[in-house]
């Protein structure tokens, strides 16, 4: 029954009330030929992929009753640029799916760590932030989203077109089905949710099965460290630490990942926390409704925002992955005595909370320790 379904949909999807034929615009035929000349693909195929693209390339969903949060008691939730932000990124139960996560790909994060000494919690955090631990993966058929974005009016055409080039290419190395890929309306697939332009340079096959499948786990975790690695993370290196200033907000001295600055020149800004760090940091400003936020940034904090160019999306990343490792820490993980005073330096967490976990966590069969 359901393959009987999948069928009609599919014949649905391409019959000429629901499909646009593409292959007679003249840049596409441009883009056709180039794919043959250059890559060596046949035409013919090209042409029947874009006599029928699809008209939406939307995914049809089951429709979910979704809890709906009334206008007043937004009026009174914080509403500076950093609170809007982590609400969308930080909430809805992220550290304990993210700690669940961990526990269920122990031996693949371990293994990604050892390879690429990037920190399990960071490439869960990223997977979360990105697809919601895989539960969210995107709701477009790729191909023909990456067809209108390319063809149609827009103001990135040459960005787009450039992407599909290097989907069609990944979907022949890969032996893939073009038509039948799904992603977010910009074409970024799987999990870790790479753009397709990032596969040939950062996707790995961790699983050695073949095959380079970032909708599975054990890719997607070796393609992110892969891309942390190759754009500089250093291993076992602070992220950043919150620090303090004086007033409620910060001015004077520029912010974000672009500035650099040497300690020794910021003597009123002081860390919080355990930060021996010796190179130059950044500013990072994070906006709240009543203050100002500031963190210093390392080197590790510049390499996520190469996986998105921004100070708030590096900073979810750390505060997630800060608050998973914690919940996996009290979940699923047991200590010596002796390790708990250098957890409480390495994670700015306070010795009483740390204990807290440690003393109430559930017992395990079998324990499990991450770097």
């Amino acid at each position: 029954m359901h393959k009987l379904i999948a069928v009609f949909l599919l014949l649905v999807a391409y019959s000429p009330l629901f499909a646009v034929d593409y292959s007679k615009k003249a840049e596409v035929r441009q883009f056709v030929k180039k794919m043959h000349s250059k890559y060596h693909y046949k035409s013919d195929y090209l042409n029947k992929l874009f006599q029928h693209v699809r008209k939406n390339p939307n995914v049809p969903q089951k429709k979910s009753k979704k809890k709906v949060i009334e206008s007043s008691t937004l009026k009174h939730r914080p509403q500076g640029k950093w609170d809007i932000y982590s609400r969308m990124h930080l909430e809805h139960n992220q550290t304990n799916l993210g700690a669940e996560f961990m526990f269920k790909h122990y031996h693949t994060l371990q293994k990604a760590y050892k390879k690429y000494g990037v920190s399990p919690e960071y490439i869960t955090a990223i997977i979360g932030i990105e697809s919601y631990f895989g539960k969210n993966r995107g709701t477009y058929y790729v191909f023909d989203s990456l067809t209108h974005l390319a063809f149609d009016k827009g103001k990135r055409k040459k960005f787009y077109r450039y992407q599909l080039q290097e989907f069609l290419r990944m979907c022949y190395r890969e032996q893939i089905e073009p038509r039948m890929v799904k992603g977010s309306r910009s074409g970024a697939i799987g999990l870790a949710q790479f753009m397709p332009s990032n596969y040939k340079h950062y996707a790995v096959d961790f699983d050695n099965d073949g095959k380079i499948r970032l909708s599975k786990a054990e890719d997607a975790i070796g393609s992110i460290a892969n891309y942390f690695k190759k754009n500089g993370w250093k291993k076992d290196e602070l992220v950043g630490v919150r620090v303090s200033y004086k007033g409620d907000r910060f001015y004077g001295l520029k912010t974000g990942y672009e500035h650099k600055y040497h300690r020794r020149d910021l003597k009123d800004i002081k860390p919080r926390g355990y930060f021996p760090y010796k190179k130059r940091v950044m500013l990072i400003k994070l906006q709240k409704a009543k203050y100002d936020e500031l963190w210093y940034g390392a080197k590790n904090f510049y390499v996520i925002t190469r996986y998105n160019h921004s100070d708030y999306y590096a900073m979810a990343v750390h505060k997630l992955a800060t608050t998973i490792k914690k919940r996996y820490l009290a979940k699923y993980q047991t200590a010596p005595r002796e390790n708990k005073k250098l957890y409480l330096a390495k994670q700015e967490v306070e010795l009483k909370e740390i204990m807290k976990f440690y003393l109430h966590s559930p017992k395990k069969q079998k324990t499990i320790r991450f770097p």
